[in-house]
């Protein structure tokens, strides 16, 4: 009762996200959906909680935290401007933000550079949130303003599905006069997955088993691993070739 919210990954009452999330979250292997796309996390687990708590459950203040994330695994170098692939009006206004926009301008302030609108739906443009697999790689059109010259610009998205529509983004910012776009989302679905981007109901997520043997995606580590590794975790004891610490995940 002395909680107020929840965690948006395992919906257990604390804070905006516990120690358990925040490691199996820095854990997570980094994703390359598409040529010249970079995703920070696997659309999977505690990731797909925690994206999606971003995108319909309102918590806008997780977009800072998956910046933090893009920022470091990007590997993104000098860019110029920070832009986003805008999603349709019809979810803009039903949701009362752009979780892209709210990603991009995180992540601008991560890299301490301008992010600025760049792009804009073309009229009519269909959703791709509850589309096929088939009907996403058409993507959705966008118009670009034509900014200045030799600009590099880093593009943000939420999650990456096909690739369709970083691509359908890139190329309208490129048609404009852009020397160079680098693509960047929070989270892309692994290979060989159809995951849904559509809103799950809050759940508490499961626990891995002592037995478990996944080696794609980390899920969340039980009680008595978290304990370990973040009684045994310290800024020294982390190799740079290792996994990120609890501290670095905080």
């Amino acid at each position: 009762m002395l909680f107020t919210s929840h965690c948006a990954g395992c919906n257990e009452p604390g804070p905006l996200l516990c120690h358990r999330c925040r490691f199996s979250l820095a854990a997570a292997p980094s994703q390359a959906p598409a040529p010249g796309v970079h995703a920070a996390l696997p659309f999977d687990g505690v990731a797909r909680q925690v994206v999606l708590s971003l995108k319909y459950r309102n918590r806008r203040r997780l977009a800072r935290h998956l910046a933090r994330l893009m920022v470091r695994r990007g590997g993104i170098g000098r860019v110029d401007v920070v832009t986003w692939a805008p999603t349709s009006a019809r979810h803009v206004r039903a949701r009362g933000f752009d979780q892209a926009e709210l990603l991009a301008k995180a992540v601008a302030r991560e890299l301490r550079v301008p992010c600025r609108r760049l792009l804009y739906r073309a009229h009519g443009a269909v959703p791709q949130t509850g589309r096929s697999r088939e009907e996403r790689l058409h993507g959705p059109s966008f118009r670009a303003r034509p900014p200045r010259d030799g600009l590099r610009i880093l593009l943000v998205d939420d999650v990456v599905t096909t690739g369709a529509t970083l691509a359908a983004a890139r190329d309208a910012l490129l048609e404009a006069g852009i020397g160079e776009v680098v693509c960047l989302a929070a989270a892309a679905t692994p290979a060989g997955r159809a995951q849904s981007a559509r809103p799950a109901q809050p759940r508490t997520v499961a626990m891995a088993g002592s037995g478990s043997s996944s080696t794609s995606t980390a899920r969340m580590p039980t009680p008595a691993a978290a304990r370990t590794l973040e009684s045994t975790s310290s800024r020294k004891a982390v190799r740079p070739a290792s996994a990120p610490s609890l501290l670095k995940a905080s």
